[in-house]
């Protein structure tokens, strides 16, 4: 039998690693800015265009490249961060792994120029599918400038598999923000086609977030601190009044590391303990400083996921560092039993005026006055009092003879009002379902699910035709996103207007609302849009869902009415018969049901008849 295993050529090597390091756009991006901020930069610039499939740029003026390193960077296993095995144990940078420029050069066509501050010239290299084409000076400022193009040029199934391109630039923008947020002394600026999206000056960690997520966030953070031996915990949390339905802004930095730990988010979740229902999830921005001797961050080719020597310990701080600091800046509901409440006088406002009290006194008053009642109250309650009894058996013979008359019509002949009679046929229990009688048994009806099927039809419909109903506002309403929803929200401009929305947008992260879908009817307009773009990231990666579809879907999830209002009878009606009208009225797009069937029959086993 002939030998069958042979080393496989650098080039496949490369793509095979590709496919752990680099598996979006996203991924590239994440890795030249690391590069980028280990290069010791303090301004680094991000350029993306289609999404990063036709470009992704990154210029910094960090150290540079000798023409030897540069060409040794492209290299499987090159790096400058580690000599030894015992230096996966003291990692104090980013990259390490010696695998991601080999990668990206696997995948794309990559362009490099580079010039370290001593050199009069510097070197450009052109690399596609991890083959050299060109290598030769160039005039170029300190620093590198690292271009990828057609990202996936030479493997289309990977290129394929891409999301579309709102989701991927949505990608993109978390790592830019992951990489930018705990590097504030760096200015980072990043452009999608052309428009700027952020440009983010050096600061501080509280400037930094503000930077990324609006002005607005500032008033929501409580700043967290605590210093032990085992590890430093600084950063802010939000208070417990903005906390969100979805897990929106949560951040975990260790040694300037963005990473995921549900651990750790369970430790900062169960500090809001009592402040938050449980469908509620707070915002966070917390940074831990610990040895790296003490973590493992080499588990994972994304080096997002780290091993702690002592994960419980750091469980226990950050809890407590956050329950601090609830309780310090009076978040947390306290009760004060020392205190007299005789004594708790409210303090003034700078703009109040103080008044000197005033004493009304009573001159007519006599403290030795004998008689309390006035002679005109006496006369009055004794004047007369027989008439009281006059009219006595002439009221009682006609309240028996109405009595007589009202049992014999409730009992003969029924006066009942046709509309009340059909009111009995719908009732809502619990302010969540509602009830209806068929001959065979009952109909019970989600009301939220019934709103959400009707929606979904009417805005699918909408979609299809391009154009959608739309109600102008009375006032136009101004509505402010932060940077990653402002440009998902003006990839799905299009779309957005042809559910019914008249929408422009103002500014960088601004829209002017001035039309609704006239489906709305009053509803929170700024809840709604944010709704629907949270819900639609969501179903892009979970259900993977058509952009259409989704967006249907989305829509009428934030618009529908929710379970805990209360109905009117005409409301109630009036969804009965619109879910009625619908297409697939017996269920949502995902399957869940929309209606179930309380059989007469199944009823009176219950009661054993």
């Amino acid at each position: 039998m002939s030998d069958i295993i042979k080393l496989l050529p650098d080039a496949v090597a490369n793509q095979i690693a590709a496919g752990e390091v680099i598996q979006r756009p996203a991924s590239a991006v994440k890795e030249l800015l690391e590069n980028a901020i280990d290069a010791g930069s303090d301004t680094i610039s991000l350029v993306i265009k289609d999404a990063g499939k036709a470009l992704i740029q990154v210029n910094d003026n960090g150290f540079g490249m000798s023409e030897t390193d540069a060409r040794l960077s492209f290299e499987r296993h090159a790096t400058s961060k580690i000599k030894s095995a015992d230096d996966l144990f003291n990692i104090n940078t980013k990259g390490f792994r010696g695998e991601a420029l080999a990668s990206i050069a696997a995948i794309a066509q990559v362009e490099l120029k580079t010039k370290v501050e001593d050199n009069d010239l510097g070197t450009q290299i052109i690399i596609e599918g991890s083959e050299v084409k060109e290598q030769e000076v160039c005039n170029c400022s300190k620093g590198t400038s690292f271009s990828i193009k057609n990202l996936f040029f030479n493997v289309p199934a990977r290129r394929n598999f891409l999301k579309s391109n709102p989701v991927e630039v949505k990608h993109i923008i978390e790592e830019f923000q992951r990489v930018a947020m705990v590097h504030a002394e760096i200015a980072f600026s990043m452009y999608n086609n052309g428009n700027e999206v952020f440009n983010l000056n050096k600061g501080s960690f509280r400037q930094r977030i503000t930077g990324i997520f609006g002005d607005k966030i500032n008033q929501k953070l409580v700043p967290v601190t605590e210093n032990t031996d085992i590890v430093t915990v600084e950063g802010f949390v939000s208070k417990p009044e903005f906390a969100k339905k979805t897990r929106g802004e949560q951040y975990f930095f260790v040694n300037d590391r963005f990473i995921k730990n549900a651990y750790l988010n369970h430790a900062v979740q169960n500090a809001f303990d009592q402040l938050l229902s449980k469908d509620q999830f707070p915002s966070y921005f917390l940074k831990l400083t610990i040895d790296p001797s003490k973590i493992d961050i080499n588990i994972h080719p994304t080096k997002t996921e780290i091993k702690f020597e002592d994960e419980r310990a750091i469980y226990a701080i950050i809890r407590t560092a956050v329950k601090q600091a609830l309780g310090k800046f009076n978040i947390s509901p306290t009760l004060d039993f020392e205190q007299e409440s005789s004594f708790n006088v409210p303090l003034l406002k700078s703009t109040d005026s103080i008044k000197t009290p005033s004493i009304k006194v009573n001159k007519d008053y006599n403290p030795f006055e004998t008689k309390t009642v006035a002679p005109e109250v006496k006369k009055q309650s004794t004047e007369n009092w027989e008439s009281l009894y006059s009219s006595f058996e002439k009221d009682s013979a006609e309240i028996i003879e109405h009595q007589e008359k009202k049992g014999e019509q409730q009992v003969i002949s029924p006066q009942w009002d046709e509309e009340e009679e059909v009111k009995q046929t719908l009732l809502q229990l619990h302010s969540k379902y509602i009830l209806t009688q068929l001959k065979s048994g009952s109909l019970i009806i989600d009301q939220q699910r019934a709103h959400e099927r009707i929606l979904f039809e009417d805005f699918s419909k909408n979609l299809e035709q391009g154009k959608g109903n739309t109600q102008q506002l009375l006032f136009p309403e101004t509505i402010d996103f932060t940077t990653a929803d402002a440009e998902l929200l003006n990839e799905l401009n299009t779309e957005i207007k042809n559910l019914g929305f008249d929408i422009d947008k103002m500014g960088k992260s601004s829209f002017v609302v001035s039309g609704v879908p006239t489906e709305l009817n009053e509803q929170n307009v700024k809840k709604i849009l944010e709704g629907l773009l949270e819900q639609f990231k969501l179903n892009e990666s979970e259900l993977k869902l058509k952009k259409h579809e989704n967006l249907a879907i989305s829509m009428a999830r934030s618009a529908s009415i929710k379970s805990g209002k209360n109905l009117s009878y005409e409301e109630m009606k009036a969804l009965v018969d619109q879910l009625f009208a619908c297409e697939m009225p017996y269920s949502l797009p995902n399957g869940k049901p929309t209606i179930i069937t309380l059989n007469l029959e199944d009823l009176n086993q219950q009661f054993d008849y």
